[in-house]
């Protein structure tokens, strides 16, 4: 048992992050430990998703995961910013030019409100988070959390992470409380920096040792989790792998796409939330790259614009008459290069440990034999 394992309770230094909450429970009941992405439920919804993880997490620690704004000036109310006409003009000609249908009106698909990230108040989802014991890990996903977040957190006996894309970061995350550092590198899905894993881990652990650094970024199989290890990670920090399970939300024609796509398919971009995040490429990404395209808008506005044309593309994608599949994406990393059949999430995790124990007995044996 590691350290860090040692530190929650769990068998497996691996930290699963997911927004599905039976990935989360799965994770937690074999022996890793699940992270709920919690930034697009309401404090009602993630109260019933925590629910049920403790329900069938067989009373495991899990934790839970926010983009907290990085700074105070961008916090926002909860109501749409103004957005600019010519955006609006854009996305909607791309839905039409794929023959992506607006909602039937008068539906509750037409009467969903924003779910995107818009940095509001996250005092009430965190009173929530605090009446469940076993969520012991709160982790702010933009870097460093606000100061009241995390004094509040240790008050109530929970420990706090925060991801870092780069080393200064991660100093900056330390001397304001964070207990763990996630070094994600660029391969990593959603929002990530631009140097890969294998140079970003070593220079964050020397940067804020003793504090334990999760490596995240390119990571899916024993193998990539002995070289984490050996980077200095305390252990690793993992997401895309648990698109392509048995337990992931996703539609079925999502999972078909990272099923089958390479290495070379996924593209940050800044066309989903307003910030660089890295997604399966697809016709939506392309167009935001294409001459004469407007740029996109900044967090948390971009969210605002594509919401509702994220959750048409999706509802076009199952109609083989439309175009949707072609625009439908997701967040993703690199690495859904390996993932090449769907499997339980519980299977991937110990396939995992049994292949990082199988590597590190393999190096063992060759440094004896020279």
């Amino acid at each position: 048992m590691t350290d860090i394992a040692r530190l929650f309770g769990i068998e497996f230094p691996v930290f699963a992050f997911s927004h599905c909450r039976d990935v989360v429970a799965a994770v937690s009941g074999t022996g890793g430990l699940g992270v709920f992405g919690a930034s697009v439920f309401t404090p009602e919804e993630i109260e019933i998703e925590l629910d049920w993880i403790d329900r069938h997490s067989h009373g495991a620690p899990y934790g839970i995961d926010f983009a907290f704004p990085p700074r105070a000036t961008e916090s926002v109310p909860g109501a749409e910013p103004d957005l600019p006409a010519q955006h609006r003009a854009f996305v909607e000609d791309l839905l039409n030019r794929y023959g992506v249908a607006e909602f039937p009106a008068g539906t509750d698909e037409e009467r969903a409100t924003y779910r995107g990230v818009d940095f509001g108040d996250y005092d009430e989802a965190l009173e929530v988070v605090y009446r469940h014991p076993n969520c012991r890990l709160v982790v702010s996903a933009l870097g460093t959390p606000p100061s009241g977040v995390v004094e509040r957190a240790h008050a109530e006996g929970r420990l706090v992470a925060a991801l870092a894309g780069k080393p200064e970061h991660a100093v900056r995350s330390v001397a304001a409380g964070v207990d763990i550092i996630v070094a994600q590198g660029s391969e990593a899905g959603g929002h990530a920096g631009s140097v890969s894993t294998m140079v970003l881990a070593p220079q964050v652990v020397d940067a804020v040792a003793p504090t334990p650094v999760l490596v995240a970024g390119g990571i899916a199989s024993g193998r990539q989790m002995a070289a984490a290890m050996a980077l200095g990670g305390a252990g690793v920090w993992t997401g895309s792998m648990w698109l392509a399970t048995e337990e992931s939300d996703l539609s079925p024609e999502m999972v078909q796409k990272i099923v089958t796509a390479d290495s070379w398919q996924t593209v940050q971009t800044r066309s989903i939330t307003g910030k660089p995040c890295r997604v399966v490429r697809s016709a939506w990404s392309d167009a935001w790259e294409a001459e004469g395209s407007p740029k996109p808008l900044p967090m948390p506005a971009q969210g605002f614009l594509v919401e509702d044309a994220m959750r048409r593309i999706e509802r076009a994608s199952r109609d083989r008459d439309s175009g949707g599949l072609e625009l439908l994406t997701c967040p993703a990393g690199q690495v859904i290069g390996q993932l090449t059949k769907v499997s339980k999430a519980s299977r991937l995790l110990l396939d995992m440990v049994e292949e990082y124990i199988e590597c590190v007995e393999d190096l063992e044996r060759r440094l004896v034999a020279e």
